[in-house]
Order: C-alpha cells, then sequence, then structure tokens
C-alpha cells in the first residue's frame, strides 16, 4: 500500500503542473479572441491552485487501476470518487458551478455520463487491443 500511495504522489507531482499550464493557454487563447477577462490576483491564484489539484489528482488517481488484488469495481469506484470529489469542490470553489442543488445535480449528472462514457471507450479499446494481440500470439 505504501508503494501506490508514493506512486500516487509522485504522478500527482510530475503532471501536476500541467494544469496552471493549461488554465494559462485557455485563458491566453480567450484574451486573444478579444473577450475581455476581468480576474483578481485572488481568483487568478484560486484557479491556478485548483487546476493543479486537479491534473496531481487525475494522475495520481490512475494508480487505482494498478493495485493488485483490487477487483475492477474497487479500482472503478475509487477512481471515480477521487475525481468526482476533487472536481466538485475545485468546480464550487471556483464558481464554476453555482451552489445551488439543481446546478449541482446537473453538474453530477454530466460528471457521471462523460465520466462512464470515457470509461467505456476506453475499457472496449483495451478489450480489442487484447483480442488482437490473442489471435496474433495464437491464444484465441
Amino acid at each position: 500500500m505504501k508503494q501506490n500511495l508514493i506512486a500516487f504522489f509522485h504522478r500527482g507531482l510530475i503532471f501536476g503542473g500541467f494544469g496552471p499550464i493549461v488554465t494559462c493557454i485557455v485563458l491566453f487563447c480567450i484574451e486573444l479572441s478579444g473577450t475581455p477577462i476581468a480576474l483578481s490576483a485572488t481568483e487568478l491564484l484560486i484557479m491556478a491552485l485548483s487546476m493543479y489539484l486537479l491534473a496531481f489528482v487525475h494522475a495520481g488517481a490512475s494508480v487505482f487501476h494498478q493495485i493488485e488484488g483490487w477487483p475492477l469495481a474497487k479500482c472503478l469506484l475509487y477512481h471515480f470518487l477521487s475525481l468526482y470529489t476533487v472536481y466538485s469542490i475545485c468546480y464550487l470553489i471556483n464558481r464554476w458551478v453555482p451552489f445551488e442543488p439543481i446546478a449541482f445535480a446537473i453538474f453530477t449528472a454530466a460528471f457521471v455520463l462523460i465520466y462512464l462514457t470515457v470509461w467505456l471507450a476506453v475499457y472496449c479499446s483495451i478489450r480489442a487491443s487484447q483480442k488482437r494481440l490473442n489471435r496474433k500470439l495464437g491464444k484465441e
């Protein structure tokens, strides 16, 4: 377990910096489009820290799928809960989602739908690759 925790933090530290970089690129593109951006230094700091946290947890959470002995459902649950929790907190802190029950329910539904869609697409892609490789190896 200690090894997995170390891997989580290692991956998070390596890739966490990409969050603020992507944020700056997005803000730069918005500015280039002629749309004025009015952010205070506090809002910009909160946004940069939030994006760092999102990237950190996103990178680190990949370790759940590599823990030997964990069933797929447990890996998926931990991965989902870690991402959902950090996204919810960051979206609420940055006011990207209003702190209202209806808005948060819509956010949750969209998050679950997108998460499951991406997960199923990756899962099906990996399964298809495995089948092709097994056929080449003569195991099917």
